[in-house]
């Protein structure tokens, strides 16, 4: 696939920077979009900003703000808590059609820039309940898309079967440990690198860090 062309929905986060190293490596040519829909933290699209300036990967941010006023929800208002899903209830994280929305939106793009692969970091092993990171999902939306632009889209999903601790292997066998670690937003909070420690999305990314340098130490 090194003589194709990919487009990376990218946030800047642990996960799509590993896929956008993935990417990097599986083709030759990427491109990485990412989508402003108001999010709590601008810090986001800055991270993402300076990730794809660093690896001379051309970025597009497409406004999506569309979303703040449909799906008010903790990752775009600051007047909501930032909660796990209690007694069977979606997390407060979750935005209603973000990923059909972003996906849908990364298509149109991928077809004005002749691109046929599109990548996206959702994951079902440690997806929070989130409906629209499950396989079924995707594979739906990726005949959706080809029939919708009559295109031939593969939709690539590299974490989609495994959990936080085989994407810390993923980076560090791609050569991106340290900038994974270093250089990407997680943080609900806004925090880059380790960010603060407290809120769900750095409790599941330091979990997955510690358990894969306990492996590695192993080995």
């Amino acid at each position: 696939m090194k003589n194709e062309k990919a487009v990376v929905v990218f946030s800047g986060g642990q996960d799509s920077t590993t896929c956008l190293f993935w990417a990097m490596q599986q083709f030759k040519e990427v491109e990485a979009v990412t989508f402003n829909y108001n999010q709590r933290h601008i810090t986001e699209i800055e991270c993402a900003k300076n990730i794809t300036e660093e690896l001379g990967i051309k970025h597009h941010i497409l406004d999506m703000s569309l979303l703040n006023q449909l799906a008010p929800n903790a990752l775009t208002r600051d007047d909501i808590d930032v909660e796990e899903g209690k007694e069977g209830e979606l997390p407060s994280t979750f935005v209603p059609g973000r990923n059909l929305l972003f996906m849908s939106f990364a298509g149109v793009l991928a077809s004005q820039v002749h691109a046929k692969h599109i990548v996206t970091g959702v994951c079902e092993t440690d997806f929070s309940g989130y409906p629209d990171c499950r396989d079924v999902f995707i594979k739906s939306l990726n005949v959706t898309l080809n029939l919708s632009m009559d295109e031939q889209f593969v939709i690539h999903t590299p974490l989609m079967w495994i959990n936080k601790a085989e994407t810390w292997e993923m980076a560090d066998d791609l050569g991106a440990f340290d900038f994974v670690r270093e250089k990407t937003l997680t943080c609900y909070n806004g925090i880059v690198s380790d960010g603060c420690g407290e809120c769900p999305a750095c409790k599941l990314r330091q979990k997955g860090l510690d358990d894969y340098l306990a492996i590695r130490k192993e080995q």
